[in-house]
């Protein structure tokens, strides 16, 4: 079946560097530096001097990581780049194990998100007890399916969303950093008191610097996201590289800014006594705006959902195209979105809300997309000895790949060592189920005649169609 619309429908390399810059520091800055820098402070030992370099560091961890993943995305810039790059390097065994944990991990961390905001945009009318759940679970689940319908239109239309939730982002953070800086600069005892005698607090031991470097680099966390959209960007072997160097640098001014003027107004003991650093911030400096920081806060947590329920999507439609979903997950509409992928990660995700429960889980599904980055590291050292005259417009300085395999293996044990729980156990069994499936229906290729019935059925239902151009094909074009 195909549709009467006078165009090819296919996902389109439209993609520019302004809309991949944005995309980018959508997907670094979330909620966390509004709500959370102080465990990088708690485990500094509540030394300002140490909390800010240990930032630094971890500006730099995440540039080699985020680096890393610039060439798998520039060597083979297709849409799910990641994806792909596993299956080229481990097998197709391995690669389904990959998409079985995105399938859950995506929708899981929407609704993760979807909570949070509908928490934050509910808080400020329950000024004096917690919101109650079921409006929470209600804004959540209505925000979720506005997500999945804003993603149905197509990339082009998240533009817009996309510019005015990077300038709203970086103007809250804006605002605090040159605030902090003015007080600073203004000179009065109580704020520059704290950072004159930086480090004059104890020293952490050096179990404690690593734990507060983790906690640093999870505000970092998403670089690697450019290789869900590396088959959409124009040029990407030049796209991705400047869209990194860009939006990386500024993100780490910004947070060691917002930082700095958290320390100038609070204390260390108080911001470990907040649980939301920016509210508290602002109620100590401008009080009458202080209801305007849990909006904005649902504001930035929106765009995050929108790019989530992208990438899941992005997956979906890829492991579709290499035969490890069914054929609808390849289907576009006429919005050139892959609209059964975006249906299912916004069902799921809804699901999730339902049964909030499920979400504990996500912490512990964390731990397995390290190991997902960890096998990235080595996959690009193994097609390095393997294919060394494959072609790469950018090759990163091979030692960071090491530094990035080395945070990774990190992130794996050290909540092995730390709290060996019979969570990890399940969590390892879970992604093992992932072959229950793999045997059967994609290796020993059992055929499922419902589901071809299906798919015509939701063609027609939905006005979706298969693309009329493969991801590799369109990859030639840009690239």
């Amino acid at each position: 079946m195909t549709m009467d619309t006078g165009k090819k429908i296919q996902l389109k390399r439209k993609l520019g560097y302004f809309w991949g810059t944005n995309f980018l520091i959508i997907n670094i800055i979330g909620a966390g530096i509004f709500v959370s820098p102080k465990g990088v402070l708690e485990y500094s030992c509540m030394n300002v001097g140490v909390s800010l370099c240990i930032w630094a560091v971890c500006a730099v961890l995440s540039m080699t990581s985020t680096l890393c993943f610039a060439e798998i995305g520039v060597a083979f810039p297709y849409t799910g780049a990641h994806y792909y790059f596993i299956k080229r390097c481990f097998g197709p065994s391995i690669a389904f194990l990959r998409l079985w944990t995105s399938l859950f991990l995506g929708p899981g961390v929407t609704a993760s998100q979807a909570l949070l905001l509908a928490e934050y945009g509910i808080q400020p009318f329950y000024p004096s007890c917690s919101a109650p759940n079921l409006p929470k679970k209600c804004l959540a689940l209505a925000v979720l399916w506005i997500v999945g319908i804003l993603n149905s239109r197509g990339v082009k239309e998240l533009s817009w969303l996309q510019s005015v939730s990077t300038m709203l982002k970086m103007g809250i953070l804006g605002f605090i950093s040159l605030s902090g800086v003015f007080m600073l600069v203004r000179g009065k005892k109580e704020n520059v008191g704290r950072l004159q005698n930086a480090f004059d607090a104890e020293f952490p031991e050096i179990s404690q610097v690593i734990e507060a470097v983790f906690q640093g680099y999870f505000a970092f966390s998403g670089g690697g996201c450019l290789t869900y959209v590396a088959g959409e960007l124009k040029k990407p072997n030049k796209t991705i590289p400047k869209c990194i160097f860009t939006a990386l640098p500024l993100v780490t001014v910004v947070y060691l800014l917002a930082n700095i003027s958290y320390l100038a107004v609070l204390t260390p003991r108080e911001i470990l006594a907040s649980d939301a650093v920016a509210i508290t911030w602002t109620d100590r400096v401008i009080p009458r705006l202080t209801w305007t920081v849990p909006f904005a806060i649902s504001a930035s947590l929106f765009s995050n959902l929108v790019i989530n329920v992208l990438e899941s999507a992005r997956v979906a439609y890829t492991a579709g195209q290499h035969g490890q979903l069914p054929l609808m997950f390849t289907t576009l509409n006429v919005h050139s979105s892959p609209f059964i992928a975006v249906l299912l990660n916004v069902s799921m995700g809804s699901i999730a809300i339902v049964l909030t429960n499920l979400i504990g889980l996500i912490n512990y599904l964390y731990f397995v997309a390290s190991i997902w980055t960890m096998l990235s590291m080595i996959g690009i050292l193994k097609l390095r000895y393997q294919e060394p005259n494959l072609h790469r417009p950018y090759k990163v300085f091979l030692p960071f790949v090491f530094i990035a395999m080395t945070i990774s293996l990190c992130l794996v044990l050290i909540p092995l060592v730390k709290s060996p729980k019979m969570h990890y156990i399940y969590v390892l069994l879970f992604l093992l189920s992932g072959l229950l499936f793999y045997m059967p229906l994609i290796h020993f290729k059992v055929k499922l005649v419902w589901f071809e019935k299906l798919t015509c059925y939701l063609q027609l239902l939905f006005n979706i169609c298969i693309p009329d151009v493969s991801d590799e094909q369109m990859s030639e074009v840009g690239n």
